[in-house]
């Protein structure tokens, strides 16, 4: 008996012209497939509570959504990727209201502290940060259950921030399904940060809190330029379960004519077989991300970025999640246009590691 959602997705293959303009009014990147349909599934999260700097994470999917149809679909590695079936979820419109009532209560507070008051006399907004926490955690249950059932339905899934603190739920689905994985965070920041202003779930305490799970064997941080103290011994006295490549390093090979190809293998070399990408659009140079939250100068140009992805493929390893984060619209569509494009290849590049797309076409999911 055939399987009714493997042949309507066969039929849509079938009947979609891959060079026609991009409909806007149809799914990401103009694509007619339904989550139920596709073998990756985007799994948007609208949440910028505890963004310290600038806001706007929270449009990030919406954004991303829109600028999606104008990607062209023909990739010279991947020339079929699109009939793999690549489908996102609507934006759940109850966690994007909550994270703007909590985003008020919490904006107000961490600027009390930027006024130079103490976190631990803040009393008077405890209030704001038990509810904060208590918010977190159940965004973290709601992503663990949603994502868990989509990878037991034999599903890909990228996570879509929002902020950088999203996808620890997912990570937490992950950890019951696999004994053990790596993370590759590409990241201006480490987020090695212990409960950053007081936020258990902060942004800038994403990779302090996937720690905290023992099946997160290694943390391979790439591209950092900005990093305090506490995180810098955090790397220090983690017994080399934590291995940073700031960028001014690798940017000192480059200019001593070591290839990018040859940083890329000592990088790809510290990652166990099982890697979960965690994609920080901040890790880019600015200019190809300026609304952001938190951009720093330097960081990685877009080809330079996929060059590293499509190696860790290429070395074996299996990329077993992915997420991108903190993609903001600030006033040009050129955020979502950068953001829509990686988010394409991220999430071809996680399918071919798992057998489920090839150069030569689609495999059986």
């Amino acid at each position: 008996m055939h399987d009714p959602i493997a042949l309507a997705l066969q039929q849509k293959i079938a009947n979609f012209d891959p060079n026609a303009v991009g409909d806007t009014s149809g799914g990401l990147f103009g694509l007619p497939f339904t989550p139920e349909e596709a073998q990756v599934v985007v799994v948007p999260v609208p949440w910028e509570v505890t963004v310290s700097y600038r806001a706007g994470t929270a449009q990030g999917p919406a954004a991303i959504a829109d600028a999606s149809a104008q990607v062209d679909l023909y990739d010279p590695d991947l020339p079929d990727a699109w009939k793999l079936g690549l489908a996102m979820e609507e934006v759940d419109e109850k966690w994007e209201a909550e994270s703007r009532e909590l985003r008020e209560l919490a904006e107000g507070y961490i600027g009390w502290l930027e006024d130079g008051q103490p976190a631990a006399s803040a009393k008077k907004y405890a209030n704001v940060t038990n509810k904060v926490t208590e918010r977190g955690e159940a965004l973290l249950q709601w992503l663990k259950a949603k994502t868990g059932a989509y990878l037991d339905a034999g599903k890909g899934v990228v996570v879509l921030g929002g902020d950088h603190s999203t996808p620890l739920g997912y990570l937490h689905a992950l950890a019951e399904r696999h004994e053990e994985f790596g993370i590759l965070q590409i990241d201006a920041h480490c987020d090695l940060r212990v409960a950053y202003e007081g936020f258990q779930y902060s942004h800038a305490s994403i990779m302090y809190n996937a720690l905290q799970l023992p099946q997160v064997k290694k943390l391979v941080q790439v591209g950092i330029r900005d990093l305090c103290q506490q995180e810098a011994d955090v790397i220090a006295q983690s017994g080399g379960r934590v291995v940073m490549f700031h960028h001014r390093f690798l940017r000192e090979g480059m200019y001593e004519k070591k290839s990018w190809k040859k940083q890329c293998g000592k990088i790809i070399a510290q990652l166990p077989q099982k890697v979960y990408l965690s994609f920080d659009i901040d890790g880019l140079d600015p200019k190809l991300c300026p609304g952001t939250g938190t951009p720093v100068p330097g960081g990685l140009e877009f080809e330079e970025a996929l060059y590293l992805i499509r190696a860790v493929v290429r070395s074996g390893r299996q990329i077993i999640g992915c997420d991108l984060n903190e993609v903001a619209p600030g006033d040009t569509d050129w955020n979502g246009n950068v953001g829509a494009r990686l988010l394409y290849q991220m999430a071809n590049w996680m399918a071919v590691s798992q057998g489920r797309l090839t150069a030569n076409g689609i495999t059986e999911a």
